[in-house]
């Protein structure tokens, strides 16, 4: 429902400027100039509710996840600049004024001032250039801070310039009440950005962290734990995560999402399981005790508090497995009377982590490269897996917590579903921010 109520919410402020446009009217044009600024409109209005999906807003989060936010960020933004395309070449009749030399055919131009359309020409560009290196980003190994750096900047240039092309050469954004509301929108699209990274940093200032431990948990990852300073700590969910900057200004943009794998009854240290895989998390093992770090969060809805289900299964893949030992953690403290049951798969066995830790009979584990001497399950987490480990009633009444590999849960969600597991008992987190 709450998805629901997320698409509901986006179309009708994607659609307030063209709904506003349509009152206002205005001489008539052919259909296809009409359909043109429909679509300008809408990709304006668009682009601007991004910097709203994008942003870290807990009360999204915590509703329809983060994953499900991010996602449907990406689609968006890509129909946006479809729509942005499409815009410019629907245009036709005679446009005022002479001939331009930079319109030969007579067919684009609406408005004899090159500035104003100038404008929009280089948001088109900025846009689809965000849009391409944000599909291409790994496939171009950029740090990630750069990327962010890239994103925000760009997208800020892009709305800046999109209101300047939209009042001074549309037809219906120079009108007082158009000018208004897109001044208003680009406000406050403009004010989410000044929220992430002005506002929440400036009180991030107040509650500093400091890191306790950094402790190897297998040859490539590692456990990082940080304690309040001078607060009482973070009030979060088993199964949430949080931005984590460690050793810098609380103002760097230098901060990566990490899911927390302490749980909260355990006190207010906060732990995470960290795999070495980028530019920072290359360094983790050479933070020292003391150094100061800030924490952005909680976010996500990856949790199963409050909910009334008999059982609770848990399926991790590699470093996944970092919110799901928070869950368990916090069954466990807390005597939760549910069943639970966890898989959790690795590729070897010295990449298993907290082997002591997970080492109860409800605990399965599962090796894609096993060795001879290896007694336990073999192969991937897969649809035959899953149909050894549970009952027919547990697919029915139990709730599924998995985060992993994109593949693994894929497969594992689609084989839910078949074998009559409701949509609503299948918590998943997929973390890609582009």
């Amino acid at each position: 429902m709450k998805p629901l109520i997320l698409i509901l919410g986006y179309l009708t402020a994607a659609t307030l400027p063209l709904a506003l446009s349509w009152g206002i009217g205005g001489p008539p044009r052919p259909f296809r100039q009409e359909l043109a600024s429909g679509l300008g409109i809408l990709a304006f209005s668009m682009i601007l509710m991004e910097f709203v999906l994008s942003g870290r807003f807990k009360s999204i989060s915590r509703g329809v996840g983060m994953d499900v936010t991010m996602r449907f960020h990406q689609v968006m933004a890509s129909v946006a600049l479809g729509f942005a395309l499409l815009h410019p070449f629907l245009y036709q009749g005679t446009p005022s004024g002479g001939q331009r030399p930079w319109d030969p055919s007579r067919q684009l131009t609406l408005t004899t001032d090159f500035s104003d359309l100038a404008t929009g020409i280089a948001a088109l560009l900025l846009l689809a250039s965000l849009v391409l290196l944000a599909i291409g980003r790994r496939q171009l190994d950029y740090k990630y801070e750069t990327w962010r750096l890239i994103h925000g900047v760009g997208a800020l240039l892009i709305a800046l310039l999109l209101l300047h092309h939209t009042v001074y050469a549309g037809r219906y954004g120079s009108q007082p009440a158009m000018t208004w509301l897109w001044g208003a929108m680009t406000g406050l699209a403009v004010g989410s950005l000044l929220y992430v990274y002005l506002l929440v940093p400036l009180f991030g200032r107040t509650r500093a962290w400091r890191v306790t431990s950094v402790t190897q948990l297998t040859p490539r990852q590692w456990q990082v734990t940080v304690t309040p300073e001078g607060h009482p700590g973070l009030d979060y969910k088993a199964g949430q995560f949080v931005w984590l900057n460690v050793g810098h200004s609380a103002f760097s943009i230098k901060e990566n999402p990490f899911s927390i794998c302490s749980a909260p009854a355990a006190g207010p240290a906060v732990s995470f399981m960290i795999k070495e895989l980028g530019d920072f998390t290359r360094t983790i093992g050479q933070i020292k005790p003391g150094t100061l770090a800030y924490l952005d969060g909680p976010y996500g809805s990856l949790s199963v508090d409050n909910r009334n289900e008999p059982g609770v299964a848990l399926i991790a893949g590699g470093v996944g497995l970092a919110p799901l030992l928070g869950i368990l953690r916090q069954m466990r403290l807390t005597g939760d009377p549910r069943k639970v049951r966890v898989i959790y798969g690795n590729r070897t066995a010295e990449q298993i982590a907290y082997r002591e830790e997970l080492a109860a009979e409800d605990v399965t584990h599962v090796l894609s490269e096993p060795t001879q001497t290896w007694q336990g399950e073999t192969g991937f987490i897969d649809a035959a897996l899953i149909d050894r480990l549970f009952s027919a009633d547990e697919f029915k009444d139990w709730v599924f917590v998995m985060c992993g590999p994109a593949i693994m849960m894929d497969i594992a969600e689609d084989h839910l579903i078949k074998q009559g597991t409701p949509s609503h008992r299948i918590l998943s987190e997929r973390f890609d921010y582009d």
